[in-house]
């Protein structure tokens, strides 16, 4: 039934000659085949004898947890093998809860509690002005990683749809600063911890969709994150020097 759901889905990708193996990486032409009648079967990549896909008849929750676990094979799944568009909203919503996050530690710091309307509009101002900050922070970021890996690797970028692959594969495993609202609401003494090991939940899932995207080891995915750590670094402290709570 899971294999029948997908369908359609995978119909449409087939157009698209976008499928690969999920445990080799080589590139297929089919992740199943339709002998009618409802009689599905999963094809067998001509590389590596193994399934191309496994997880087009596991249930989403399994692929999911596969992805938190940072699988290789379910990241290639996403990424090569599905059709999803939410990596634009996913940003969006990250950005607003890391921004949340910043203006609520700014109210903390202020002791000004005047219900005057003149207050209240400087406070929702510092809201936008605390997403626009981490929206630059997040830019730079990508720019760094994106710099690093076309100067060392620039056969690996070298059309749009690879810099578009890649800036989607960034977006979508940043998926781990949704977990920045939890932390905030459940706020407790290990409140800073647990916001550090979401920053590198959130850069080893980086990592990995970098490995996965561009069949790289783990030293260069590593490496390019760093320089845009560094860029990133370099934006926060340019905002500091000018005066702004960040």
């Amino acid at each position: 039934e899971v294999l029948t759901s997908w369908g359609v889905l995978l119909r449409a990708m087939a157009a698209l000659g976008a499928y690969r193996c999920i445990e080799c990486n080589r590139e297929a032409a089919e992740l199943y085949r339709d002998y009618q009648r409802g009689v599905l079967r999963i094809s067998i990549c001509k590389s590596c004898q193994k399934p191309v896909d496994k997880y087009i008849e596991y249930d989403p929750v399994i692929i999911l947890i596969n992805a938190i676990l940072c699988k290789a094979q379910a990241y290639r799944h996403i990424l090569f093998n599905t059709k999803i568009n939410i990596h634009g909203k996913l940003c969006i919503f990250c950005l607003l809860c890391e921004a949340y996050l910043r203006w609520l530690q700014l109210q903390d710091s202020s002791q000004n509690i005047d219900p005057d309307d003149l207050i209240r509009y400087a406070k929702e101002w510092d809201f936008y002005r605390m997403f626009g900050i981490a929206s630059l922070e997040q830019t730079s970021f990508l720019i760094g990683i994106f710099i690093t890996l076309w100067w060392m690797r620039p056969e690996m970028l070298k059309t749009k749809s690879d810099f578009i692959l890649l800036l989607k594969a960034l977006l979508l495993s940043s998926y781990g600063k949704l977990l920045l609202i939890p932390a905030v609401i459940w706020e407790h003494d290990y409140t800073p911890l647990c916001l550090a090991f979401i920053k590198v939940f959130v850069l080893i899932s980086n990592s990995q969709a970098i490995r996965v995207t561009l069949n790289l080891n783990r030293v260069l995915p590593w490496l390019a994150i760093f320089f845009g750590l560094i860029l990133e670094n370099g934006v926060v402290c340019l905002f500091q020097k000018l005066g702004w709570d960040v």
